[in-house]
């Protein structure tokens, strides 16, 4: 157990990143609008999605390659369409989560003075944004994959036991009868929210590409990073996943439902309302425990996305082209930083709506990652011995189905 234990890293780093405005954003408003009305789409998202994510680190030990790769041998269209897709989103999901935590940071460690760039007024979050990036851009550099394992596993374990504090206290202070009766959204309103909630719940699906290439990098690291091994680095990764969703929505329930409180677009602002919420209402202990859960959660996806988007479109730049490119690793990273940048200038009052976007767009995708994963996974390009067992195949189907009549019950809804 204690070599199991050490052996964690691309199943932390799956959390690392899936943990994030699914979570501290969409599960608190889920418990905040309608109570624990909606644990049923959680739970039933993450039973759908389990095979499809549990697909890359079992393809990527069997055979030595990414997921990327696999695409590339069913066919370079479904990769070129993967390529894409994730050019159209990366920029979206980077600006979202990092908006996010620097209003988290904003409102913890305190606002810089504002001041004028020509006619732009830079504001304390805007310093905070370029703070952040910056932080994460010379860990990732400097660091690599080594740095990014070590560090996610002390984030994932503060993450877990701040979560857990404030779940335990709230419970404690509540006197109100909590209701388990579960809900159906009705209002066109309602079902594009539980579209944008399950369509990051608990990420989006072509998270497996990157926790496949986590996997190859651990490999150069430890020898024994075999698909047993992996497969339990990724079971432990999601279930706390389900955990700490659960606890965000209890939280949201228990402090916010019925509260009449509205929550802004705005990153600093909305940041302000959540740490505030739990203070007046649990007490001023929740400043910091809440606080330090919800910038943990936010920065290890901040610094998760950052690293996996710029090596997935480097890996996919090289297949495409046949040779290595110029537009490696460190290009990617810097242009996504700066298209964040440039996004959240532009946008940073529009938060609430880039979220939506990119969650609403995650999950109208994930079809195309489930179908394709699961091709992959049953193909000649997979060793037999690694293939799904007959009830994984069960609920691949399933999830395939489920993903997709989801997809055309929001399009036809909105």
């Amino acid at each position: 157990m204690i070599n199991k234990l050490k052996n964690l890293g691309p199943g932390l780093l799956f959390a690392g990143a899936a943990i994030g405005v699914s979570h501290l954003v969409q599960s608190t408003r889920a418990g905040a609008d309608f109570g624990l009305g909606l644990i049923w789409a959680l739970l039933l998202v993450h039973l759908f999605k389990y095979p499809f994510f549990q697909f890359g680190p079992r393809y990527t030990t069997a055979t030595g390659k990414s997921l990327l790769e696999g695409y590339y041998k069913l066919g370079k269209g479904i990769l070129g369409i993967y390529y894409v897709l994730n050019i159209a989103t990366m920029f979206t999901i980077q600006a979202a989560v990092t908006i996010v935590t620097a209003g988290l940071a904003a409102t913890l460690f305190g606002d810089f003075e504002t001041f004028k760039i020509g006619n732009k007024l830079i504001t304390s979050t805007e310093i905070w944004t370029v703070i952040i990036l910056a932080i994460c851009l010379l860990l990732l550099i400097i660091g690599r994959y080594k740095l990014l394992d070590r560090l996610m596993k002390v984030i994932i374990v503060t993450l877990t036991i701040s979560t857990i504090i404030a779940v335990s206290m709230a419970l404690l202070d509540n006197t109100e009868r909590i209701s388990f009766k579960q809900i159906l959204p009705e209002t066109p309103l309602e079902i594009a929210f539980l579209i944008a909630f399950m369509g990051w719940m608990p990420a989006p699906l072509d998270i497996s590409v990157w926790q496949s290439l986590w996997v190859i990098e651990k490999n150069k690291n430890t020898k024994v990073y075999n698909t047993k091994s992996a497969l339990f680095d990724f079971n432990v990764g999601y279930a706390s996943t389900i955990v700490l969703g659960i606890a965000f929505l209890l939280l949201g329930t228990l402090v916010m439902y019925n509260s009449g409180e509205t929550f802004s677009n705005s990153a600093s602002v909305f940041s302000g309302q959540l740490i505030n919420m739990y203070t007046v209402n649990l007490g001023n202990w929740a400043y910091i425990i809440i606080g330090v859960a919800a910038f943990t959660t936010m920065f290890s996806t901040t610094l998760t996305t950052l690293d996996a988007s710029p090596r997935v479109m480097a890996k996919s730049t090289q297949l495409l082209c046949n040779k290595i490119s110029k537009l490696n690793y460190t290009f990617w990273i810097v242009t996504l930083s700066i298209g964040t940048l440039a996004i959240f200038f532009f946008l940073a009052s529009e938060m609430g709506l880039l979220i939506k976007i990119a969650t609403i767009l995650s999950f109208i995708t994930a079809p195309f990652y489930a179908i394709s994963n699961y091709i992959l996974i049953c193909s000649k390009h997979t060793p037999k011995d690694r293939r799904p067992s007959k009830q994984l195949h069960i609920l691949s189907w399933l999830g395939i189905f489920f993903l997709i009549g989801f997809s055309i019950w929001f399009l036809t809804t909105i």
